[in-house]
């Protein structure tokens, strides 16, 4: 059966446009483009039919079907060929209970950051590169892929160009990104340039780049990244046996991230394997929180900011470029923005980790969020919840140790500390150590 989808600006304006043209917004108002499918044609094949199809691909050793992204084809980019699809396995990623957190029964955490790059960024990455590998192959002229980044989004991209042999091409705010998320791109053979400015420069850099020198712009402005990233929300509702949780909070930044999760449910809802929406929340940090400011104005326009230094690097954006696609979301789902200071992210994450976690400070950003939800009444105790995980607590080692050492600044009295008890090597000592502690 043949399924289609195109590219049609967010505005309304007339027209829709192939996903192998190279463009980023409207010809006509110059405001961003979404995806749209032929759902007409995706509900010829009946809800349980999805499901069924979905269920017997699930984690597959045929590949690429086992990919959470790629087992959701025909509902992700359905004109790319097999031959073409650039997968490392992405996506079908663990949904880990950590009930009692902040009081509440059921909380869970979607953990994005097990993905191959260790980030929810692999599961855009894999379909804007899978659509240059199909364009390349019929003759389009593509220099290189180009991203700004904060991090995750280089590492996603330098994995999967490498793999695709196509050159990518890294912009980055210089000192600012963790040297895990650095080495993650330079490893992989990226040109990365490191420039004097924060992401909100580089992103200005970029798209000057994609405009006057033929490269291809990965950023999340480009909506290919966000039909993959939308599949985070059609896993966790199957993962949840096809029910829809009471809230989902996510980590906010350049905003392209909730866009998505709500494009997720949208389709569940109009091809009807589910039957609500949840509510989201988008988490951001206090030193960089646009959103949030548009939020308790009762969503006026955006207004930038310069955001300032947070231990949440990645969303450390002051001008998102999906603020409308994400107000969108949030006005459909009966959203709402929380934000986290730097103890109070650092903090979440602390206690996240007592659950065997080993929680990134967006993580954090987001689990502070809930905390305050909970801690208002507004999420209760009898509410299901899923907090995004967008990245491996791993990429951000320095941010794990300066915790434990209580170095971080502007969390000077870490809650959750835990240091090693230094001993002489006699049987004693140990013993009565171990027993002072086991006793705590």
């Amino acid at each position: 059966m043949a399924f289609s989808a195109n590219f049609r600006c967010i505005a309304g304006c007339p027209g829709t446009y192939a996903l192998d043209r190279v463009m980023y917004r409207c010809p006509t108002c110059g405001d961003l483009l979404e995806i749209v499918h032929d759902i007409a044609a995706l509900r010829v094949v009946k809800a349980e039919a999805w499901k069924t199809l979905f269920a017997e691909r699930w984690r597959s050793f045929d590949e690429p079907w086992g990919s959470g992204v790629w087992g959701k084809w025909e509902w992700v980019a359905p004109e790319i060929e097999r031959e073409n699809m650039v997968s490392f396995g992405e996506g079908a990623t663990h949904l880990t209970r950590i009930a009692g957190f902040a009081g509440l029964g059921d909380v869970r955490v979607k953990q994005c950051g097990t993905s191959h790059s260790g980030s929810f960024k692999d599961l855009g990455m894999t379909v804007l590169v899978s659509m240059v590998k199909q364009m390349v192959a019929r003759g389009q002229d593509i220099r290189a892929i180009a991203c700004a980044s904060t991090g995750d989004t280089s590492a996603a991209l330098a994995a999967y160009a490498a793999a695709a042999g196509v050159r990518a091409v890294v912009i980055l705010p210089r000192g600012k990104i963790s040297t895990a998320q650095l080495v993650q791109p330079l490893a992989m053979g990226a040109l990365v340039l490191a420039i004097d400015t924060d992401f909100d420069g580089c992103m200005r850099l970029v798209q000057d780049l994609a405009e006057k020198e033929g490269v291809y712009l990965a950023n999340s402005m480009n909506s290919l990244r966000l039909e993959g990233q939308k599949t985070v929300a059609i896993e966790l509702a199957q993962q949840l046996g096809w029910d829809v949780p009471d809230w989902i909070v996510i980590p906010g930044g350049n905003l392209g991230n909730v866009s998505a999760l709500g494009a997720g449910f949208e389709m569940l809802l109009a091809l009807g394997l589910v039957s609500k929406r949840p509510r989201i929340c988008v988490a951001q940090a206090a030193h960089a929180a646009p959103l949030h400011a548009s939020f308790m104005n009762h969503w006026t326009d955006l207004e930038p900011v310069k955001a300032k230094t947070t231990l949440a690097s990645a969303i450390q954006i002051g001008n998102p470029v999906s603020f409308k696609k994400a107000v969108r979301a949030l006005r459909a789902f009966d959203g709402v923005v929380e934000v986290a200071t730097e103890a109070e992210l650092a903090d979440a994450a602390g206690r996240a980790d007592r659950f065997g976690l080993f929680t990134d400070p967006h993580t954090g950003v987001a689990l502070a969020a809930l905390e305050k939800l909970a801690a208002k009444g507004t999420v209760t105790p009898r509410d299901r919840v899923v907090v995004i995980s967008t990245a491996s607590g791993l990429k951000f080692a320095d941010f794990k140790v300066g915790y434990h050492e209580a170095k971080l600044a502007d969390v000077p009295q870490p809650k959750f500390r835990n240091v090693p008890v230094e001993l002489p090597e006699r049987y004693d000592a140990v013993r009565d150590a171990l027993l002072k502690n086991l006793d705590r």
